[in-house]
């Protein structure tokens, strides 16, 4: 892995010479070319995961990509660069992604805190009085960031470019590029949705949601940099099949994302993120744990949402013959992608 601010060999990854002004030699332009296509990619995955498979926004408002792929792909570039850069793994990404997470919905959209975002009524049952959001609601808006808005991006396209999974994709000066994109994004969503909303937070809410995900991005690098290897401890057995890692993974991102608005539904969330995280740790450090089953996670989460996206236009509405049809689209290049992804994870587990 290069570290931030290492020599990089040929190759390794940067935003390499053209764009720090080293070489104008065109097969170098071509081959940098090359190196950024993990970080558009990103850029792009991560919106068309976040909002349109789960069906939030319809297809027939795709050119709406053009405002939210600057804020959510320029922040899942800006978390995977900063973790991958400073030698730390998937807790950490996780965490920042959390970060993120509250920080778009309790200071950017402030989704959080307003009762009738977007016309919808969110869980008025679980509402905390205090700080004024509901229970449900922060673990809807937080978990899905942190599972499919992040996490399930970062893990496809590290799988799709095998060669150079955990090495940095941006040098310094394309990582400054990403952080200036996510604020330009972030800042054109906030005042996109106070014109539609016309909705504030009080100051108060929005620096306790500030203080929060400093605390998440604060933590993100207090964790180890390294993961701990497999050891005894996991009683000698060997990782279960990439495919029932898979399987497991989308039943408990299917019940997490069914789970009702309510206590008991805010309780079942907490208990099935920390089974999913208790259970992939453990099963990590088991000896067989390789390419495969690290993507197996992104790869059972996905359909979740390609099939909630049905599900949830039907219940906002929006279920037009043009949102249905691009809806299909969207699914079954989630399946293409999860296919292509697979095919490359299982190279590489074979070369080692």
């Amino acid at each position: 892995m290069t570290a931030a601010g290492a020599p990089r060999e040929p190759g390794a990854g940067g935003i390499a010479d053209p764009v720090d002004g080293r070489s104008a030699d065109p097969g170098r332009r071509s081959g940098a070319a090359r190196r950024l296509a993990p970080a558009f990619g990103l850029f792009l995955l991560a919106p068309l995961v976040g909002e349109y498979l789960l069906g939030n926004v319809p297809a027939s408002d795709i050119g709406g990509l053009l405002v939210l792929a600057p804020m959510y792909g320029g922040g899942a570039l800006v978390i995977r660069e900063t973790v991958r850069r400073a030698g730390r793994g998937w807790p950490a990404i996780l965490l920042l992604a959390a970060a993120y997470g509250v920080l778009e919905a309790g200071v950017i959209d402030q989704s959080l805190f307003n009762p009738s975002f977007e016309g919808l009524d969110f869980g008025t049952e679980t509402y905390l009085p205090a700080p004024g959001l509901s229970a449900s609601s922060l673990l809807s808006f937080v978990g899905g960031h942190v599972i499919w808005s992040i996490g399930v991006p970062v893990a496809v396209v590290e799988t799709l470019a095998a060669r150079r999974g955990t090495a940095p994709w941006l040098g310094g000066r394309g990582l400054a590029v990403a952080c200036a994109v996510f604020v330009l994004g972030s800042v054109l969503v906030g005042y996109g949705v106070y014109e539609g909303e016309h909705f504030r937070a009080t100051a108060a809410q929005t620096a306790g949601a500030a203080a929060v995900a400093a605390v998440l991005a604060g933590a993100a690098f207090a964790v180890g940099r390294r993961p701990r290897p497999a050891s005894g401890r996991a009683s000698g057995r060997r990782a279960p099949g990439p495919w029932a890692v898979g399987a497991v993974a989308w039943l408990l991102s299917g019940l997490y994302w069914m789970r009702p608005e309510t206590w008991p539904g805010v309780a079942a969330g907490v208990a099935l993120a920390v089974v999913a995280a208790v259970v992939i740790t453990r099963w990590s450090r088991r000896p067989g744990w390789d390419a495969r089953h690290r993507f197996a996670p992104a790869g059972g989460a996905l359909p979740t949402y390609a099939c909630g996206g049905f599900v949830l236009l039907v219940l906002k509405g929006t279920a037009t013959p043009v949102n249905l049809a691009g809806q299909a689209v969207l699914a079954l290049g989630s399946v293409l992608l999860l296919a292509v992804a697979a095919r490359r994870a299982g190279r590489a587990a074979a070369v080692g």
